[in-house]
């Protein structure tokens, strides 16, 4: 176990990521039905910057009421453009939102019961504090086009927007020197949820290992 991991965390965690329109949710949604345990940084970030989310009084007072929407959640467009734009705004958001959604991810982590835990973290790759925190990393992968296509379908948002996001991201490349296991997402849904079953049935047995090694 890493010397940074909690002590008495005897449970498997497999970090899980990939780039954006990649299909990270729907193959976190896969594992949940097997039974493991879904911690997902997305889902957290939403909720701490919803309306009366609790990281919400911090970013507007960093940054104004034009960045929250009519209903006091995040404006997400025009916060969007903003990081864009000014690396130094980017830098102030995350140093907001970052320590607020690991901590929660950790809490979320202590109480899941899962049969092992799955931590989705997009930008994984890129984040030491995460790193540590998993014993394995899975990636989601798929071409690029099809990452632009579900982008543009499910978020509105035009080809240069996307480019933008996949751009700022690791590079496919990097994403799977880092893997320990890849799961090809360019196929149909039979075919991605043969491939999760198969890793969750190894998965399984790595769990019970970690957690006789760590009973000892």
């Amino acid at each position: 176990m890493d010397e940074d991991r909690s002590h008495g965390d005897h449970k498997l965690v497999i970090g899980l990521t990939g780039g954006i329109g990649s299909g990270k949710s729907t193959v976190a949604n896969m594992f949940a039905g097997f039974g493991a345990s879904i911690i997902d940084t997305d889902v957290i970030a939403h909720m701490l910057t919803q309306p009366d989310g609790a990281a919400m009084q911090f970013i507007i007072g960093a940054f104004g009421g034009a960045y929250a929407d009519s209903r006091g959640g995040l404006d997400r467009g025009a916060m969007r453009t903003l990081v864009f734009s000014d690396p130094q705004a980017k830098r102030q958001l995350e140093g907001i939102l970052h320590p607020m959604i690991l901590d929660c991810a950790n809490e979320q982590l202590a109480r899941a019961n899962g049969a092992y835990n799955v931590l989705v973290v997009p930008l994984l790759i890129e984040s030491s504090a995460y790193r540590k925190r998993v014993d394995r990393m899975v990636i989601v992968d798929c071409d690029e086009k099809t990452q632009i296509t579900r982008t543009m379908a499910r978020s509105g948002m035009g080809e240069d927007a996307v480019r933008a996001i996949i751009n700022s991201q690791a590079s496919r490349q990097d994403r799977l020197a880092a893997a320990h296991d890849v799961i090809d997402n360019d196929g149909d849904l039979a075919r991605l949820k043969t491939q999760v079953e198969l890793l969750h049935r190894r998965y399984l047995v790595l769990a019970k290992q970690k957690a006789e090694k760590c009973s000892k």
